[in-house]
This record gives structure tokens, C-alpha cells and sequence, in this order.
């Protein structure tokens, strides 16, 4: 009898420090980009389960965050030259997310401190960027600072930090709008539960863009045959002159 009380003790203890569990969901874990295609609005919802049952204090706090695929980037900096603009600095990065969004329950400050926010890239500020190379500190920061003001205005960065709604303490939802000259590829939403400045539980979802149609017989026609895609784009190119200066010359 006193070793089965002392399991049901165990137990009930373990259940208790146990943390909770996130369980997300996708509005659509496919975008298909066709012609015409002006973009997306994704939804991002799920419920943060706690197994000790109904939290009498307050929720959770919730954060997500939605990547693209990475790729190196070469960033070149303008420069004013006897009257004319013409490329001056320039720094490589080795990866750099093609879209980058995250929304919030509340301020990531009011969240989480600067450190916690850096390794879980809770914001456009935070993203992970690898220079190559050596390069000064501060022409590092001046070039990441322009990296991300071009995307932002490009709208493929962007921060929302009271995107997420939480409803009966248990389920949150959030809204994040995909541009139409997203990057084709694998897109990972993750999804974060954050408790008096602790990330307490985490879960990823996937979202497939990529291109339909005519437009995805051209992509692949690019890739796999390189050679002869440069060949039909230079070709239809001359052709389109020829044909437009014929017509001005009946006009």
C-alpha cells in the first residue's frame, strides 16, 4: 500500500513539472503560385495544452515566427560619384531568409530579455546572418540594417507584435500575408509557448510554395536546362525587336 501511494505521489509530481505542448496548424501547407498570383494570407493557429488542466494565472504567451528558404546574398552599398551613383562597398552573407515574419501575443521586450529574443530570432533585429569574410562591426551592422529596411520595403520582412490573439487561455491564432514575389520552396512556421521570460515549449509546421502551370514549366525548363533556356531567352528577345521596329516602321 505505502509503495503504491508513493507511485501515485511520483506520478502526480512529474505530471505537474511537466511542460506544456504546442499543437499548431497551417491554413494551407501548400501556396501554389500561378499566373496572376497576388499573394497569400496564411493562417497560423493551434492550442497550448497544459497538462496540470486549466491555468488559473494568466496564458501563455505565444510567438511565431515564419521563414523562407535561406540562400547567400551579396549586398552592394551606392555611392555618389562626380554626379553619378555607382556600387562602392559591398559584403557577402552566407544565408540569408527570402521571407521573414513574426507576430507576437505582446512586445517581444515586454516577452522575453535581448538574449533569449537572439536565439530564437524573435524579430526582423534578431535574424541569424553570417557574414563571409572579414568585415568592421559597424560596416556589419550598417550592411544588416540595410539588408532588412530593403526587405521590409519589399515586404518580405515583417513584424506584427500583437499579431496573436489568444482565446480562452488555450487558443491562439495568427494572421501573416505572403507578397506575391515570395521565394519559391519550403517554408517553416514555428510556433513558440513563453512563460515569465522562458521558452517552455516549441513546434514547427511546413508550408510548400511553389509554382504551377506555365510558370513552373519555365522554372524547371531554367534550371535543368540552363544552356538552351539563355539561347530561347535571347532569341525571343531579337525577335520581339525585330517585330516592334517593324511596326513603327508601318506607322
Amino acid at each position: 500500500m505505502i509503495r503504491g501511494l508513493f507511485l501515485i505521489l511520483s506520478f502526480l509530481a512529474l505530471t505537474a513539472q511537466r511542460d506544456p505542448i504546442l499543437v499548431p496548424e497551417v491554413s494551407q501547407h501548400e501556396v501554389r503560385v500561378r499566373q496572376g498570383f497576388t499573394g497569400t494570407e496564411l493562417l497560423l493557429f493551434g492550442a497550448v495544452l497544459d497538462p496540470r488542466g486549466v491555468r488559473a494565472e494568466r496564458p501563455y504567451d505565444v510567438v511565431v515566427v515564419l521563414k523562407g528558404p535561406t540562400a547567400p546574398i551579396r549586398l552592394r552599398e551606392k555611392s555618389k560619384v562626380g554626379g553619378l551613383w555607382i556600387n562602392a562597398a559591398s559584403t557577402d552573407f552566407r544565408s540569408a531568409p527570402s521571407f521573414f515574419a513574426v507576430a507576437a501575443s505582446r512586445p517581444i521586450a515586454e516577452i522575453v530579455d535581448e538574449k533569449t529574443a537572439a536565439i530564437y530570432e524573435f524579430g526582423t533585429d534578431f535574424i541569424q546572418l553570417s557574414p563571409t569574410g572579414e568585415i568592421d562591426p559597424a560596416e556589419q551592422q550598417r550592411f544588416r540594417e540595410g539588408l532588412v529596411d530593403l526587405k521590409r520595403r519589399q515586404g518580405l520582412y515583417a513584424e506584427d507584435m500583437r499579431g496573436v490573439t489568444i482565446s480562452e487561455d488555450v487558443l491562439y491564432q495568427a494572421r501573416i500575408n505572403l507578397p506575391s514575389r515570395v521565394q519559391t520552396g519550403t517554408y517553416t512556421a514555428e510556433t513558440f509557448a513563453v512563460d515569465r521570460g522562458r521558452v517552455v515549449a516549441s513546434a514547427v509546421a511546413e508550408v510548400e510554395v511553389r509554382k504551377v502551370g506555365f510558370e513552373r514549366f519555365v522554372e524547371v525548363f531554367a534550371q535543368e536546362q540552363a544552356f538552351f533556356y539563355g539561347i530561347l531567352a535571347v532569341a525571343l528577345s531579337i525577335g520581339m525587336g525585330w517585330m516592334a521596329g517593324r511596326l513603327f516602321a508601318l506607322v
